[in-house]
């Protein structure tokens, strides 16, 4: 591996002030309550309200968004206007699928390092739940026939030419969820690693039972404060991540059925993220802006690193992304208090897992001397991650590295990673700091 610069080392310090996100709400077969920007601007709203400084005073907002809903082209600007920015304030919207919400984040800090700004609001944001229906070519194709028909005669044998058959409808998601170049969606490429690393079905119920039961414990212990509770139009409130089963039991996990390689694949519904709704922000700023506004610091970020592989085997990302950050930063695992990996897949953070500390793996892949210490578990999602909590492919990446801070705040240590694997074959990673 080639040594490569920190693209933040050289600049001007970059702090996190403050974060929120909305409960993160699994789908459940129909069109949820919110769309994508209804929830940016619920867990936006009360997060401006405590600030020192007035939306006005943004120098611009950036939001990770995958599938936007038609009524919000460029959702970064409507999202910022509902939250009472100025018109002067510019927002402009990213798409770095599963890592949208972190590739947000980094924008705002390049902007912040190199300065341009002074105050960002960054994160992510996705309603998983509306992702489109949409007609198939034979059904487009036939409706632009019957609206070029001029005279009754055409009109009557285009609807006579019409077929049940062209109403099938083309599921966005699944489209979304499936890499182009290599014909895999992002479960078959799950199973791609379970192979490789040998990951027993056993193994990737029992991550999934522990992540289930680690959000149970972070649920009661009040240990996810960054949540804000959000009102649908019915009034009715969601204060907590939905999506836990807290009588999950690895008798249950073991009753589900293989879903992406039937019947002999081990990726259940039961060991992968959750369809989620849901969104989360940040607000960073210089230490030009921490003084002028008198601000709260909840840590700073000091490195971050972009990478491809190979999209069949997308979730080995994180350790593509990581391993820069750790060797330019001189750090090993053990140096890394919190680490928060995106739940993707149980076997996908296994497989990093076992990649991590693979000789093999990291001098042929990765071009290092030798692999990394085993990174410690007890210190991995501690509150759980994705397979519990769930994975709005937007917002994901804005809550990890928030909630990356909050546990380090909580727990009064220094620092953290924060990265997730990125479908279509990247990884992204963030190193961040505060003062222990």
């Amino acid at each position: 591996m080639a040594a490569q610069p920190n693209p933040l080392a050289t600049g001007r310090p970059v702090f996190v002030v403050d974060g929120s996100r909305t409960p993160f709400l699994r789908t459940r077969g129909k069109p949820g309550p919110f769309h994508a920007s209804d929830l940016a601007f619920q867990a936006g709203r009360n997060l401006l309200y405590r600030q020192a400084f007035s939306a006005q005073d943004l120098d611009q907002v950036i939001l990770g968004c995958v599938m936007p809903g038609p009524h919000e082209v460029n959702i970064a600007r409507v999202v910022a206007l509902r939250l009472g920015c100025d018109n002067q304030v510019p927002a402009w919207t990213v798409q770095r699928n599963c890592a949208s919400g972190l590739q947000a984040v980094d924008s705002a800090a390049q902007d912040i390092a190199t300065g341009r700004s002074e105050l960002v609001l960054a994160g992510g944001t996705e309603s998983m739940s509306h992702a489109p229906l949409l007609f198939g070519n034979a059904m487009v194709a036939w409706l632009a026939t019957l609206n070029a028909a001029r005279s009754p005669a055409d009109k009557v044998k285009t609807l006579t030419a019409f077929r049940p058959a062209f109403l099938k409808p083309v599921i966005g998601l699944l489209c979304g969820l499936t890499d182009p170049i290599v014909s895999l969606n992002m479960g078959q490429t799950a199973e791609i690693l379970a192979h490789r690393f040998a990951i027993s079905r056993e193994q990737m119920d029992s991550y999934a039972l522990r992540s289930h039961q680690r959000l149970s414990r972070a649920q009661e212990n009040g240990h996810l404060e960054e949540i804000e509770v959000i009102y649908d139009h019915r009034g009715k409130f969601y204060a907590a991540d939905d999506g836990l089963r807290a009588d999950s039991s690895m008798e249950k996990l073991a009753k589900l059925k293989p879903v992406f390689d039937k019947p002999f694949g081990k990726v259940t519904a039961g060991n992968s993220a959750q369809i989620t709704d849901g969104a989360a922000w940040l607000i960073l700023a210089s230490e030009e802006a921490i003084k002028k506004y008198e601000l709260p610091v909840l840590g700073r970020i000091v490195d971050s690193q972009w990478a491809g592989l190979d999209p069949s085997q997308m979730g080995l990302g994180p350790v593509h992304a990581m391993a820069p950050v750790l060797k330019r930063n001189h750090l090993d695992s053990g140096d890394i208090d919190n680490w928060e990996i995106n739940e993707a897949f149980a076997t996908q953070v296994q497989a990093c897992l076992s990649a991590w500390q693979d000789e093999a793996f990291c001098q042929q892949e990765l071009g290092l001397d030798s692999a990394f210490s085993p990174i410690d578990e007890e210190r991995l999602n501690i509150d759980g991650g994705g397979v519990a909590i769930g994975h709005p492919v937007g917002a994901s990446g804005a809550r990890i590295v928030l909630h990356t801070l909050k546990t380090l705040q909580r727990t009064g240590r220094k620092r953290g990673i924060a990265s997730l694997c990125i479908g279509g074959g990247q990884g992204g990673a963030m190193l961040v700091e505060r003062d222990a």
